[in-house]
């Protein structure tokens, strides 16, 4: 009954965000580079924000640094969204929110300088690769559902690490959002607001299990939008091309534009294909190397990313950069 009743609000808060984006005109136009080909609602994702406050209103003891973490980074995506900010102001905000959730999980007491380091690095990539993976209908929601199932099944089944609650909130807020979004045309889109906050939410969850099994492995869990953005970015410093500028080179894009592959149905694959990953990932926990589980994730990803030029070389096919 509690989830049910959470949806039906998050429901409400969406419809009525649907009115003031209308009124202030927070909207996403077309361009070049874009996947789509309408004006569309931008900031949908300001449910994911939504649902933590709820979660956050019921748990008040032990919750804050996380709350004031995903409230930092969605107020200046946000802001982002309606009036384009500098690459510097929106590093610097991942930055203290990333440092408020290292606090709360422990991290500058129980690494080394550099490890901390790394794992700045890796969480601030992760965030912003999930923002630039957000480009077609449906692909922000159903991947999320994919992750957080991933990590709703592991604690359940494999290591308690987190209240359950504060998983499924995040799924139920993506299944609402996912009605407006994964549609031929879509209500809304996710939106730097959407998809950065629910990276942040991720990533605490995941480098929570980290901690807790003393195993890099969950990182897995992110195998296929990490791949596909590690590679393009490498791809556009093959070309010479400013990596912060907006393109269309990831292989989503491709397939979408190029290959006129129905948006919803890419979005259906690179969800598929990482629930696929994450089956791997738990059933072989703890019976191989984390460096061969690793390399048996990650070397086919690369190949089928690699296929990317084959094809466009193939059918002298010339992307939009």
């Amino acid at each position: 009954m509690e989830f049910i009743l959470l949806g039906l609000i998050l429901m409400i808060l969406m419809l009525l965000y649907f009115r003031v984006a209308d009124r202030y005109n927070i909207i996403d136009k077309p361009n070049l580079r874009s996947s789509h080909t309408e004006i569309t609602l931008r900031g949908g994702g300001i449910i994911f924000w939504f649902a933590s406050l709820i979660y956050f209103v019921q748990h008040l003891q032990n919750n804050y640094l996380f709350f004031t973490g995903i409230t930092l980074v969605s107020l200046i995506s946000f802001w982002d969204d309606i009036q384009s900010l500098s690459n510097k102001i929106r590093i610097s905000v991942h930055f203290l929110s990333i440092s408020l959730i290292f606090f709360d999980l422990g991290i500058f007491e129980v690494l080394p300088i550099w490890q901390i380091i790394t794992a700045y690095i890796l969480a601030i990539g992760l965030i912003n690769a999930y923002n630039f993976m957000d480009g077609i209908n449906g692909i922000t929601g159903l991947y999320t559902l994919s992750v957080m199932g991933a990590l709703l099944f592991v604690n359940t089944k494999i290591q308690l690490f987190v209240d359950g609650s504060f998983i499924k909130y995040a799924m139920i807020a993506s299944l609402v959002f996912l009605f407006f979004n994964y549609r031929k045309r879509a209500k809304c889109f996710a939106g730097d607001v959407g998809s950065i906050a629910i990276a942040f939410w991720i990533i605490y969850l995941v480098l929570k299990l980290i901690l807790n099994t003393n195993s890099l492995i969950w990182l897995l869990f992110l195998a296929v939008y990490g791949i596909d953005a590690v590679c393009t970015i490498m791809h556009r410093l093959y070309l010479k091309q400013n990596i912060f500028e907006a393109h269309r080179l990831h292989l989503y894009q491709v397939l979408s534009n190029e290959y006129k592959i129905q948006h919803r149905l890419v979005s259906f694959y690179y969800g598929i294909v990482q629930s696929g990953i994450s089956f791997l990932v738990i059933s072989l926990y703890q019976k191989v190397e984390d460096v061969t589980l690793f390399a048996i994730v990650i070397v086919p990803l690369v190949i089928i990313y690699s296929s990317k030029f084959y094809l466009l070389n193939k059918y002298n096919m010339k992307v939009s950069t």
